[in-house]
């Protein structure tokens, strides 16, 4: 993260935060103030990292429009791995190559927590900074 001249604070627990209920336990945080950013692959191979608020879902036809394309799937587990580098629940929101598209209600919120690299870990940042990083596109993709 120094590197990159990251601004976030990367929080380290005992307790698994795989689950916006576990992450906002071990963070004592609300739950409202927790993003999740869903995987998705599109027909050409390509990841698409839909942002969401930790309580909405993701919707992949509201994606898929988003993107003008006829459709995108749910990445499994193991294409997470090997697109991001990162095991699914613990994914970051940037840092790796793929369309971002960030849902308006997210960045509502000055500062929120994503996932920190691994089922232990979170990241704590704004969400101008992750819009910066990953050079995300705002567009309704929730439910």
């Amino acid at each position: 993260m120094e590197r990159n001249a990251v601004s976030a604070t990367h929080h380290i627990f005992k307790e698994t935060c795989h689950s916006v209920q576990e992450a906002a336990a071990a963070a004592n945080a609300s739950p409202e103030s927790f993003i999740k950013s869903i995987c998705m692959i599109k027909p050409d191979g390509e990841l698409v990292v839909a942002i969401v608020k930790g309580e909405d879902r993701a919707g992949t036809s509201r994606v898929a429009k988003a993107l003008g394309i006829n459709g995108v799937r749910i990445a499994t587990p193991e294409e997470i791995l090997i697109k991001t580098g990162y095991i699914c629940g613990g994914v970051p929101a940037f840092g790796y190559k793929a369309v971002f598209l960030i849902d308006p209600k997210v960045m509502e919120l000055d500062t929120v927590f994503t996932g920190g690299g691994s089922a232990y870990s979170l990241l704590e940042i704004s969400t101008k900074e992750i819009q910066r990083l990953n050079m995300g596109q705002v567009i309704r993709i929730r439910r």
